[in-house]
């Protein structure tokens, strides 16, 4: 199998889920990573005194999840395959301490001219909540 197989072996509708909870040390250990110490992810008494009543995680944190649910999809395959970004991330609600995300990646369309694949990934917590939202793209390269 070559470049070509991988392209044909991410179809439209292919999917993906991974799930993971968010651990206080998830969110302290990405913010020395990130150096985003932000009040909204490391002070809880500040948060306490905001419309979120607690700590939320970086949304960043959550992209990289997106990022696993992408590295998911395409092991396995052949050839070399990028990510060539994300568009349109969204943050529609708080992903709180405790929460355990869901993610959904599912190939909803592709470029069959520039090799692409183009994803609908969505974050869910267990509540039903969409905590992120974004469109990835890959790209066979080889």
């Amino acid at each position: 199998m070559d470049g070509k197989d991988a392209f044909a072996a991410l179809p439209v509708g292919r999917t993906v889920t991974v799930r993971k909870t968010i651990g206080e040390s998830d969110v302290y250990l990405f913010a020395g990573i990130t150096g985003d110490l932000s009040p909204n992810h490391v002070d809880e008494e500040y948060m306490r005194r905001t419309m979120y009543g607690r700590r939320i995680a970086h949304g960043a944190l959550l992209v990289g999840l997106m990022s696993q649910a992408s590295t998911r999809i395409i092991t396995d395959l052949p050839g070399t395959i990028v990510s060539y970004g994300y568009d349109r991330i969204r943050f529609p609600a708080p992903c709180f301490i405790g929460d355990t995300v869901t993610v959904t990646y599912e190939i909803a369309s592709r470029e069959e001219a520039a090799r692409k694949t183009f994803a609908r990934v969505t974050c869910t917590t267990q509540r039903g909540d969409v905590v992120a939202a974004a469109t990835h793209i890959l790209k066979v390269v080889e």
